[in-house]
């Protein structure tokens, strides 16, 4: 499992072997943090099929002639810097080979149902027996205990049952009202990101005690943290918040507004920005209005400030507003779509697309070419993270890892045939 010769400079994470056990969205997100400060990956995944979402498509990858393939771009989302490695763990040679992995390893994550590992020999304790500096991370829907243990969790289940839903979209008495999950799946990715941060935690402990130890993270457990400022306001009150659009349930005005020709949102988060905000768009007597003086006066007298305000913003186009705010740190912007994101001066100016070759020079591959995906936001002013990997094709570096393991090509060639691999 160790990296191959001629790669680029290591990052911060350089060193750290990770077993990547996990599939679809939580466990992959936290490994591709992992991989992209340095670590070295390698994603086990079923012979013939690999992971759930190489086939979550449309939309799908293009081949070098620009037509779709039959691999989903969602896997693409979550997987850049791993290695992937095809083993039919259901046999007793892929259970030895996962083992023998595992003895190198530093970290394995994985997102089995509770004991689902534990009919193969995979779980934490059998491989904690195996190598007691192993940092074991399970990654479900809803925890190692509990009534809940044994369901399965999926992001958009966990979004409705812990009130997500019930704050995300219009209020039912307006057109479009009732509760929306979030655009992409926020507690897959939140859970990703605390899976990681746990493991630099335990990583870190290692280094004192020498010893691994078991995360448990669940998806309920994650989106009820994130719940942040809406969870605390119930938990002082014991007053439910509910849905109200693109307002925000503390500030005003802090929200979407009407344009000459579409939209734009302000995001005004103190008085004095709310005073330049009304100077700026010739309004002073807003700023002088007792019933506006503070942000909690706004909040409470939003009804009537908000139409005001809308009266005003839809005289002058959103670049127009932009234009006129933006010296004056006002917060403002457009309401993008993804394509004119990607288009953004800024969002090019960071680098935030990123292209990478899926096969090495002189190797045949499987008709793509490149994968285009969004940069790390890590940034890192010695150790950034680095672009080892495209995305893998399906056991692409199959015949790489065992080599590093000690075997040979008969063996490997022997254990294809048998249907391991």
């Amino acid at each position: 499992m160790s990296l191959p010769p001629n790669s680029p400079a290591p990052g911060a994470l350089a060193g750290i072997k990770v077993l990547d056990l996990s599939r679809v969205l939580a466990g992959p997100w936290c490994t591709q943090i992992l991989a992209d400060l340095g670590a070295d990956v390698v994603k086990i995944e079923r012979p013939g099929a690999g992971d759930d979402t190489r086939q979550w498509g449309p939309p799908f990858l293009k081949d070098e002639n620009g037509n779709d393939t039959t691999q989903a771009s969602y896997f693409t989302a979550c997987n850049r810097n791993k290695r992937s490695v095809t083993i039919d763990m259901a046999t007793e040679d892929g259970q030895q080979l996962i083992r023998q992995m595992a003895l190198q390893a530093d970290v394995v994550v994985e997102n089995f149902k509770v004991g689902g590992l534990a009919q193969y020999g995979l779980d934490h304790e059998s491989l904690r027996a195996l190598n007691p500096r192993l940092i074991y991370c399970s990654v479900t829907g809803f925890g190692q205990d509990g009534p809940y243990a044994e369901r399965a969790g999926y992001d958009l289940m966990v979004q409705a049952m812990t009130g997500m839903m019930s704050i995300t979209g219009r209020p039912d008495s307006e057109p479009g009202g009732g509760g929306l999950r979030v655009g992409v799946a926020l507690i897959d990715l939140f859970t990703g990101v605390y899976a990681s941060s746990a493991i630099l935690a335990a990583l870190n402990v290692r280094h004192s005690t020498g010893q691994g130890q078991h995360i448990d993270m669940a998806l309920l457990d994650v989106g009820m943290a994130i719940l942040a400022n809406q969870a605390a306001g119930f938990l002082a009150t014991g007053q439910a918040p509910t849905r109200q659009g693109n307002s925000h349930p503390s500030l005003a005005p802090y929200q979407d507004f009407p344009t000459l020709d579409g939209a734009m949102l302000l995001a005004i988060g103190n008085d004095g920005q709310f005073a330049r905000f009304c100077a700026a768009a010739g309004q002073l007597q807003w700023a002088q209005d007792e019933r506006f003086a503070t942000n909690t006066l706004r909040v409470k007298h939003r009804a009537v400030l908000i139409p005001a305000m809308e009266a005003i913003t839809r005289t002058r186009t959103t670049a127009d507003w932009i234009a006129l705010l933006e010296d004056k740190a006002v917060p403002c912007g457009p309401i993008n779509d993804i394509a004119q994101a990607f288009d953004d001066a800024q969002v090019q100016a960071r680098g935030l697309r990123v292209e990478q070759p899926r096969w090495p020079a002189g190797e045949v591959g499987d008709g793509v070419a490149r994968i285009a995906g969004v940069a790390s936001p890590l940034r890192l002013s010695a150790t950034p993270p680095v672009l080892r990997y495209a995305p893998p094709a399906l056991g692409q570096h199959t015949d790489e890892v065992l080599r590093e393991l000690g075997l040979d090509a008969a063996h490997i060639a022997a254990l294809r045939v048998s249907g391991v691999l």
